[in-house]
C-alpha cells in the first residue's frame, strides 16, 4: 500500500489548524506526520494520516481544496550523507523531488523518509536499483503503520508543537 500525503490551504489565523485536526479526530483519523508553512494570510498544511481516503472526503466536504501525492518510503542509514545519496540518484535520473517528510519510523539503525517526486515510477526504479527502496519496505509501512509505531509524545510537549 502506497503512502499518501494530503495537502491543503488554510487561512492563516487562530483556530484553522485546530478545525482541520478536530474534523480528523472526530472520525478517529490519526496523524503520522504534519507540516505547516504559512505566509501572509494563507497557510499550507501537509498531512500523512491513518486513513487518507476518508480524510480527503472529510476535508473536501469542509470546503478545503485538497491535493494528494503518492510518497515513496526510503531507508536511510543513520549517517551524514545518506540522504544526499538518494537526492543525487534522483537528480542523475532527472527526477525532481517535490516534497520530503522525515517519518517517525525507524528500522534498526535506519531512518525512514518519504518523498514525492515528479515521476514516481522512474524514482522507484532508480531507488530500487540503488538498493535503498524495496517492496517489503512499502508493504510494511503504510499511513496506518506510521501512526501505530509513532513514539508517544508527552502531553506537556504538545503545546510546544502547535
Amino acid at each position: 500500500m502506497a503512502l499518501i500525503e494530503i495537502g491543503l490551504r488554510v487561512s492563516n489565523r487562530p483556530g484553522e489548524l485546530a478545525r482541520v485536526a478536530r474534523s480528523l479526530a472526530h472520525e478517529k483519523i490519526n496523524l503520522a506526520a504534519i507540516s505547516v508553512d504559512s505566509s501572509g494570510k494563507t497557510g499550507y498544511v501537509r498531512l500523512i494520516v491513518s486513513r487518507p481516503a476518508r480524510a480527503v472526503t472529510l476535508l473536501t466536504a469542509a470546503g478545503h481544496t485538497v491535493e494528494t501525492r503518492e510518497l515513496i518510503a526510503v531507508h536511510l542509514s543513520d549517517e551524514a550523507g545518506s540522504f544526499l545519496r538518494v537526492l543525487d540518484l534522483l537528480a542523475e535520473a532527472k527526477v525532481n523531488v517535490t516534497s520530503v517528510a522525515i517519518l517517525v519510523g525507524r528500522e534498526g539503525s535506519q531512518s525512514l523518509i518519504a518523498l514525492s517526486t515528479s515521476d514516481v515510477r522512474r524514482a522507484r526504479r532508480v531507488l530500487q536499483k540503488a538498493k535503498v527502496l524495496s517492496d517489503s519496505v512499502e508493504q510494511i509501512i503504510s499511513n496506518a503503520d506510521l501512526v501505530a509505531y509513532a513514539p508517544r509524545i508527552p502531553s506537556e510537549s504538545v503545546g510546544l508543537m502547535m
